[in-house]
Order: C-alpha cells, then structure tokens, then sequence
C-alpha cells in the first residue's frame, strides 16, 4: 500500500510503502512529548517529496536516532536510525499520514524510558 503524508503546513511531504499492521508509542523523554505513532518501515520504503534540507533534525542522548521535524510548523514527521542489524530505518508518524483511520491501528505501547 502506497501512503502519503506531511507536516502541518506541507513543507516536509512523504510517501511511504508497506502495510500498517499497528504502531508504536513510546514513553521516553522525547516520544512522549511528541506523541507520536511510530510505524517502523525500511528506509528504502519511505521518500521525500519535499527536499531533504526542508526537515530540520534533533539528537539527544547516543545521537543514534535523527527526529526529523518541521522547522515551520513543528510537526514531527519521522525518525531515521539503524535497527539492531544496521539496516536503516524510518520511523513514520502515522498521525502525519493522510485519509488512514487512527482508531482502526492497534497501538503497542514501548517503554523507551527504561532503556
């Protein structure tokens, strides 16, 4: 399934492939104040539509994770890093997504602050 999506303003767009089989919410000091719904896909199924320099990036802690967010509107958009083999990783805010029934995902809860 092809999925698109953005910011509140637009300035950072997507499309992303795969299926939504449910999402993930963090309790960590960044996650929770974001709240977002993070649905993990491979890297290579995500795409900007907006150039890359449009999305501005925060690290914290290890500075393995990249929370790319909108420097217009503040919205977060998606999270780069590697999974536990290396390959790379998106970590899409399905809150960003476009005509997708948020109600309808199941919801895993993640407890990133004990990590």
């Amino acid at each position: 399934m092809q999925y698109r999506g953005s910011c509140h303003c637009g300035n950072v767009a997507f499309e992303a492939e795969g299926t939504i089989e449910g999402a993930i919410s963090c309790n960590c000091s960044i996650c929770q104040r974001k709240g977002m719904l993070m649905w993990f896909i491979p890297k290579a199924s995500f795409k900007l539509t907006t150039p890359e320099e449009n999305a501005a990036t925060y690290t914290f802690n290890a500075h393995r994770i990249k929370h790319r967010f909108c420097p217009k509107c503040g919205i977060h958009v998606y999270g780069e890093a590697n999974d536990k083999q290396g390959n790379p990783m998106a970590a899409v805010n399905i809150r960003c997504i476009e005509g997708i029934d948020l109600a309808a995902v199941p919801v895993k809860e993640f407890d990133g602050r004990s990590l």
